[in-house]
């Protein structure tokens, strides 16, 4: 077939055969949208949804695995497609999948790349995937046949997989030499999602840079930067199990994906990725910032200073920022947030130590990554400003912190005794708390002939990583019973299994005296699953999935936990089935219970929600949804969700902020929130086919995982008007689509407190918020500490003369202040109390401070008096700590130059304080800390300093023997 010219890769004028990055892709999009009916989707965020295992979307399929899982509900937008195609953006680095340490050395690893991607879900197969792969490079990007290999499955004998014949007699069918065509073992061509799920084998293409003629057959696979890999096509039809075995899916899918880099690499005849248009302007840029020499593609022994490797990090990671940045991953502490810091810090100190660049090259190159990628991502055009802002913040902070970190290394190495190892604790909290690299640690202690201590840093790094591999799993339940495996679906389905008839769940209505009245509901046991089998019986005492005709229960999805609660067999009435959770897969929701008796498919059951738990979770939904209006009213429109959770007890919301919200801006939200609960708006609720949902102004995006027809809510404007051609409504109140239960009217919230707000990471913040009752007592409690404020406030206003009163408000101020920061009151007047007892706390410590300096002076005055000129003052005195006493020696040897004093001070606790001051005069034969340690071992007690000043304390029962000592010595020395 000829192909049409407006899928040729024309070349620039003036660049003979090189077509550009952005045609190339566009080539690939258009080739399967037009020529081969798929559906162009655009590329999904680097921010992984609803994936707690990833860090990164980091493959094209991610956005994909719910339909590979079978899990996809099955009227939702996702679950329609069956061809598609897309450039998506992706990011390797931290997890499986770690390129990070990589990137520079050589010319073709980096941490973003775009993975250009065709898929079929259960409609082509082998044959298809082949022949469209073949044409598109050989007849459109015209890539030559001799240079291209492709390799295929050869079997496992240890799985009982035989050779992929049928995929080698597609290759050799299309025309591919039987010397070009290579089978390669389970490791090279057999894909799989994880350790269990769906797998296959893979068929790759590879091409030979040199080419020639020759036979590079031998090269593939290999390693070889000649002969590279630059397409998988991945046949899924396999899945598998937790024991390890594979069976075949029910229904079979391709996965492809080909990396943009690696592609226009070849098309422009380049050896090197970092030689293409996709980095070469960005390179000018580095060259431009840094004025040092120009990129010259060297690397190892041959890049002199690694200045090249630097301009590759630079170029790779400023690429990797944007694109984080702007789909909602910031530099942070934790998560992808960390690996994030970590490639900004590495960013940052290639460009000051290797590039010799002034600060704010990174940031300055944003524009041109833009420019570069604006095309194909806009989201990086809107974006620009702000990810210029986070990067520079964040070189400042970090710079800030390589300064601490290089003070704190050289003080501990002047510390440490001779011939001993740099302490491992030190430097294990140089790297996680203020992110200084490792190998720049190694380097700085090197430079000192110092070593650090690696078993013991080693041990600290295992035992971090088993913290937090066993955080979340210790709070995860085992879903073996609520999660229906791939081949459970295909079964359910083959076997006309019809999914759950969930919208009992929405039968409520409000009572005669406004109660919530929620409808009974009776449904069938159609299966029961258990440890990833569906079965027909569970005996008593059995935990198991029961999957019903129908149910009134809410499955945890939206954000929204699952409802409690029970089920009876008809005609049972006294034998409770407890429902512990509820999930929804596939459209079938599965109720997790106990059996207490043998349960069977077929049985009759009556559902009882725990009607109270429901209706919290109504109320913290319908305030999620009002908050989140609030929120965008009094911070701007730009204030976007970023997540929610909604439990019985209290409601948790993230959203995007340029930084902390103000104490006025905690109130005015909260008095919006009051106002629509005041007025007892009503919450409109409608069914809506999705195309008219994506109409609405205002309304979020709408993600394709929603089962269509969508549910909207919306607060006090009827959702035909929201739907209205121009309407504007959704801007003026909360329009949301939500498949959550929610409240009829919003006076039932009685009052909404944000009891928690914090800065989850840079531009990231979260509240917390509960209402009804606990909002009341939130505000209840906060009045309570407000009084407690206003009287330590008073109090200290009297100004006493007594320090122990003092010292005693002070400890009064601290206790508050602690009670003040862990209690649940609204964070607008947790913030304003903290404010107060700060300046209380400074001003008791203040007033502390004169009123022992003022004690210290009348008590020196007396012993000058009693010690008039001598050379050495030894004598007790009254004094109500140490820091009064030790204020009393400076305050002697300041008005006495010449004069050595020691004191000491017995306590009502029989304790006895010593405190001392050697006159400069006498060093270094006359030492303090010597002096102190004599008299206060004589008091079986202990002391420490230096040699001009020195305090400890000892037993009461030796201060006579302490004070002769001190004599003594003192005499002995002088």
């Amino acid at each position: 077939l000829a192909v049409p010219w407006r899928w040729r890769c024309t070349p620039r004028r003036g660049e003979s055969g090189c077509p550009p990055a952005g045609q190339v892709r566009a080539a690939f999009l258009r080739f399967f949208q037009e020529r081969h009916g798929h559906r162009r989707l655009p590329s999904a965020p680097v921010r992984p949804r609803g994936d707690p295992r990833l860090l990164f979307v980091n493959a094209g399929m991610n956005q994909f695995k719910p339909i590979f899982l079978g899990t996809a509900h099955p009227r939702s937008e996702l679950a329609q497609h069956r061809r598609v195609v897309n450039s998506q953006k992706c990011v390797r680095a931290g997890g499986k999948h770690n390129d990070l340490e990589d990137v520079g050395r050589d010319t073709y690893h980096h941490t973003f790349f775009e993975m250009l991607g065709n898929w079929s879900f259960g409609d082509y197969f082998k044959e298809e995937a082949c022949s469209m792969a073949w044409e598109l490079l050989t007849e459109v990007y015209e890539i030559p046949k001799d240079r291209l290999y492709v390799t295929y499955f050869g079997g496992d004998s240890s799985l009982g997989l035989s050779a992929d014949e049928e995929c080698r007699d597609v290759w050799l069918r299309l025309g591919v030499p039987v010397s070009h065509v290579l089978p390669f073992p389970l490791k090279d061509n057999f894909w799989e999602m994880g350790d269990t799920g769906p797998c296959g084998p893979c068929t790759e293409i590879h091409y030979d840079h040199v080419g020639g003629g020759r036979n590079a057959a031998a090269l593939v696979n290999q390693g070889s930067p000649d002969v590279v890999e630059i397409w998988n096509l991945v046949f899924m039809q396999y899945s598998r199990e937790v024991e390890g075995n594979l069976l075949p899916l029910p229904q079979h899918h391709v996965d492809t994906g080909m990396g943009l880099e690696r592609l226009v690499t070849i098309l422009q005849n380049k050896r090197s990725n970092y030689d293409t248009d996709l980095f070469t302007p960005i390179l000018d840029a580095i060259h431009k910032g840094c004025g040092g020499p120009r990129y010259q593609g060297l690397v190892g022994d041959a890049d002199v200073g690694r200045v090249n490797m630097a301009y590759r990090v630079v170029a790779d990671h400023v690429r990797t920022l944007c694109v984080c940045i702007t789909d909602g991953i910031y530099p942070g502490l934790s998560g992808a947030e960390l690996v994030l810091r970590r490639i900004l810090r590495r960013a940052v100190r290639f460009c000051s130590e290797v590039l010799h660049a002034p600060p704010g090259l990174l940031a300055s190159l944003v524009p041109t990554v833009v420019e570069v990628l604006g095309d194909a991502y806009p989201e990086l055009t809107k974006n620009a400003d702000q990810i210029m802002g986070i990067i520079n913040e964040n070189e400042v902070a970090f710079l800030s912190s390589l300064e601490r970190g290089r003070r704190i290394i050289e003080r501990t190495v002047q510390q440490m005794e001779p011939s001993t190892n740099f302490p491992a604790e030190v430097a294990w909290s140089l790297y996680g708390n203020l992110g200084f690299p490792l190998d720049l640690i190694g380097l700085m202690l090197e430079e000192k002939g110092i070593s650090l201590d690696s078993a013991a840093f080693n041990e600290l790094a295992l035992e971090d990583a088993k913290r937090k591999a066993g955080g979340p799993q210790a709070g995860q339940l085992d879903n073996r019973n609520t999660c229906l495996d791939v081949h459970s679906l295909a079964q359910l389905q083959n076997s006309n299994v019809p999914t759950t008839d969930d919208s009992p769940k929405y039968a409520y209505k409000l009572g005669q005296h406004g109660q919530y009245e929620f409808s009974p509901c009776q449904a069938t046991v159609l299966m029961l699953y258990r440890e990833q089998s569906l079965q027909k019986e569970v005996g008593a005492g059995q935990r198991c999935g029961v999957i019903l005709d129908r149910t009134n229960f809410y499955a945890e999805q939206g954000g929204q936990a699952c409802d409690q609660g029970y089920m009876i067999r008809l005609g049972q009435q006294d034998i409770l089935f407890p429902v512990e959770s509820v999930r929804l897969c596939g459209g079938y929701v599965i109720h997790e219970v106990t059996a207490v008796e043998t349960l069977r498919a077929g049985d009759q059951v009556q559902l009882f929600v725990d009607e109270a738990q429901r209706l919290a979770c109504m109320t913290n939904h319908t305030a999620t949804h009002l908050l989140n209006f609030a929120l965008r009213h009094v911070l701007g429109d730009n204030t976007e969700q970023r997540g929610s959770h909604v439990t019985a007890e209290r409601l948790r919301f993230d959203f995007d902020t340029k930084g902390p919200v103000t104490v006025e801006q905690l109130q005015q939200v909260e008095q919006v929130v009051q106002d629509v609960i005041k007025r007892n708006e009503a919450v409109h609720i409608a069914e809506v086919p999705l195309t008219l949902a994506r109409k609405v102004q205002g309304l979020r995006a709408v993600d394709e995982g929603y089962p269509d027809p969508v549910r909207i809510v919306s607060l006090g404007v009827p959702v035909e008007t929201v739907l209205t051609r121009d309407s504007e409504a959704a801007m003026q109140t909360s329009v949301e689509l939500c498949c959550g239960t929610h409240l009829l009217q919003t006076g039932a919230m009685e009052d909404l407190a944000i009891i928690s707000e914090r800065q989850l990471a840079k531009g990231i913040s979260r509240v917390i918020a509960v209402t009804g009752g606990q909002a009341k007592q939130a505000r209840e409690v906060g009045q309570c500490l407000a009084m407690e404020v206003d009287s330590v406030s008073l109090r200290m206003k009297q100004r006493t003369t007594s320090i122990p009163e003092m010292q005693n408000l002070s400890k009064e101020v601290g206790q508050l202040t602690k009670v003040v920061a862990n209690t649940a009151m609204p964070q607008w007047q947790r913030k304003e109390l903290q404010t107060i007892l700060k300046a209380l706390q400074r001003t008791a410590n203040t007033a502390i401070k004169k009123l022992e300096v003022q004690q210290a002076e009348e008590k020196a005055q007396s012993l000058l008096a009693k010690h008039c000129n001598q050379p050495i003052i030894i004598d007790t005195v009254a004094a109500d700590s140490l820091s009064i006493l030790m204020k009393v020696v400076n305050q002697l040897c300041d008005k006495s130059p010449g004069t050595s004093v020691l004191l000491l001070s017995p306590q009502v606790s029989g304790e006895v304080l010593c405190a001392c001051q050697v006159s400069k005069k006498c060093l270094p034969a006359f030492s303090a800390a010597d002096w102190a340690v004599a008299v206060c071992t004589q008091m079986e007690g202990k002391a420490g300093g230096s040699p001009v000043v020195a305090k400890g304390s000892g037993n009461a029962k030796g201060m006579q023997g302490a004070l002769t000592t001190a004599l003594q010595f003192a005499q002995s020395k002088l």
